[in-house]
């Protein structure tokens, strides 16, 4: 299965507003009385080229002479009319934006919550800045079509079939005179359809690709600006949005041609009206009110035909970026919560067991090949190996970002898959070798470990960690702001704090992907210690990138080309020649040589408050 999001461009518009309607059902909830009142603001509007056709043949040019009373009784009726058809229209559009808003809402939060649901590979091979588009710009689209687009949509052809009805009623010879007038447009909708609807499909893509090209070089300023390449990314950027421009413009194209060929369609059918009318009035079968009266519903016919071409290309935009959306939502997600048919992992140290594990990413070779591995609960297992060996998958499919392809991954005897989402989080922490960090307060940041933790507990985990004088030492304790990815702090310092969040949450299997991989000497014994205790207790298993993580471990495996060569204490494999004595006697080369060129510095970035 294809682990990327589908575009949908197959789905017919039709199918397209099926589903997305299936999706937010908010958005048929009280549809009928919306339609009521738009039927009731679109009769209103014919009201008044009534009542002045009216006044003209039965007040103004009635037989006795002007008919004072009946001229003011019509006009009573068109000021009534424009009232009922004001206070219908506000109640339509409020009860229409109301709903729109509220079906979004669960749209956008189905699609959010959906996106941390897909695969991690599918996040991975999609850009962040498309699916974020998918969640805010596409939805906008659907949004914008459905609170504006829709009501024109709804009066707008409300507006047509009444006047046609009207005109119908006056004179069967100009009503087929303003049809023909638009005979052309009407013939090329479904040309300029299908036109719209690829063109604004790309302009929704390129909106993505845009984002992507603008967001990552946001993120990564610091990196554009050490290397220099300013120029570079900007030529990046530049050809993102020159692409942009070029897909929009090429849909507004299609968009103007068609807006024009409603108002020559609009000019023709004035023409026509004005010259028939007058040969018709002539030969006695027309009325001048009737004529004039006319003249008011081809404007109420003309107005919505043009306006349309407008809806269209709203349409076409809105069901491209709905057909996005549905996409997101639709894309399985493989790593399905059993839910109420899983179980829940008993609470203490976790056995962990890989049964005949292999796993392989999309097109590319085994990772991981018969992976048979046996941890036992209460013990610290340091996996080693050179870069692409296929240790970090150990910990991927440990903590359920991804399934096996064959085999099992098994807790407590329990297959992964079978245990609840929520028992496992609360079992098994991942410590990654960065933890990301968000633009908050510190304290916001650690409870990610375990949200109801109090201040006291945020301080008692500090402690026992052997964090405390640290802690105490920030510039304004719990309440440091961290920073955009916690850039306000240097890497040993988000480190400490993904401790400390794996601290509090008070896992019983803790998963490291070597958390010192990445911090200086001055803080690598405070994060050891730490560490110490952080996995008193519990098992814990260690992805070791420094092979004197693996020297503290009570056993070591080695895994090469995706399986298992050796394992076994540190002090046992150092004392046989293979892999691991190999790998620790290139280690030990390359810390010497680091100490004769002196231990890195590290300084904290500047704290902000």
């Amino acid at each position: 299965m294809s682990t990327t999001v589908s575009s949908g461009d197959d789905l017919r518009a039709i199918e397209t507003i099926r589903r997305g309607l299936a999706h937010s059902p908010e958005l048929r909830t009280g549809l009928v009385p919306t339609l009521l009142l738009a039927l009731v603001a679109t009769a209103g509007q014919v009201v008044v080229p009534i009542a002045v056709q009216q006044t003209l043949d039965h007040g103004l040019d009635a037989p006795g002479g002007v008919d004072v009373d009946y001229v003011l009784r019509m006009g009573l009726l068109a000021a009534l009319a424009v009232l009922v058809t004001g206070v219908a229209s506000y109640l339509m559009t409020s009860r229409l934006f109301r709903q729109s808003e509220r079906g979004l809402a669960t749209l956008r939060i189905k699609a959010f919550r959906h996106v941390h649901e897909l695969p991690v590979l599918t996040q991975n091979t999609e850009r962040r800045g498309s699916l974020v588009s998918r969640v805010t710009s596409d939805v906008d689209q659907v949004s914008q079509f459905l609170v504006f687009g829709g009501i024109l949509f709804i009066v707008s052809v409300g507006q047509i079939l009444v006047a046609t009805v009207i005109m119908l009623v006056y004179s069967w010879q100009l009503t087929l005179v303003v049809w023909v007038s638009f005979g052309p447009l009407l013939l090329s909708l479904r040309y300029f359809q299908r036109k719209l609807s690829a063109a604004y499909g790309v302009v929704r893509q390129q909106v993505g690709a845009m984002l992507s090209a603008i967001s990552e070089p946001v993120v990564g300023a610091e990196v554009v600006r050490s290397y220099a390449v300013q120029e570079r990314t900007q030529a990046k950027i530049d050809t993102a949005i020159d692409i942009y421009k070029v897909a929009s413009t090429r849909a507004q194209g299609f968009t103007a041609f068609s807006f024009s060929l409603g108002g020559l369609s609009g000019g023709l059918a004035n023409a026509g009206v004005l010259v028939i009318g007058i040969l018709l009035g002539f030969a006695g079968d027309i009325t001048a009110g009737e004529v004039l009266a006319f003249a008011f519903l081809v404007t109420l016919f003309v107005g919505p035909v043009q306006m349309g071409t407008q809806i269209l290309t709203d349409a076409q935009s809105a069901i491209a970026g709905w057909r996005r959306v549905i996409a997101v939502l639709e894309t399985p997600a493989d790593l399905a919560d059993p839910g109420d048919a899983g179980v829940d992992l008993p609470r203490g140290p976790i056995d962990v067991r890989f049964a005949d594990v292999s796993y392989r990413y999309p097109g590319g070779p085994p990772v991981l090949r018969d992976v048979d591995l046996t941890v036992a609960a209460g013990t610290r297992v340091a996996i080693v190996g050179e870069t692409g060996s296929g240790k970090s998958t150990f910990a991927k499919l440990l903590t359920r970002l991804m399934d096996p392809d064959t085999g099992a991954v098994l807790l407590d005897g329990v297959d992964v898959r079978r245990v609840r989402s929520r028992s496992l989080r609360s079992s098994v922490v991942l410590v990654p070798q960065e933890g990301f960090l968000f633009d908050d307060t510190l304290r916001a940041n650690v409870r990610y470990g375990r949200l109801d933790a109090s201040d006291r507990d945020l301080r008692e985990s500090a402690a026992a960690l052997g964090l405390g004088d640290w802690l105490d030492g920030l510039p304004h304790g719990l309440d440091t702001r961290v920073g955009q990815r916690g850039e306000s702090l240097s890497a040993g310092e988000r480190q400490l704090v993904a401790l400390l969040r794996a601290h509090l949450a008070d896992p019983d299997l803790l998963v490291l992907d070597e958390a010192t991989s990445a911090v200086d000497p001055r803080l690598e014994m405070r994060i050891g210690r730490a560490l110490e205790e952080l996995m008193r207790g519990r098992t814990s298993i260690t992805i070791a990138h420094r092979l004197s993580t693996a020297e503290n471990a009570d056993e070591v495996v080695v895994v090469d080309a995706g399986r298992i060569v050796q394992r076994g204490p540190h002090a046992d494999l150092l004392a046989e020649p293979g892999p691991y004595a190999a790998l620790h006697a290139s280690w030990v080369a390359q810390q010497g040589a680091g100490l004769r060129s002196g231990p890195p510095d590290e300084e904290p970035r500047d704290r902000v408050s």
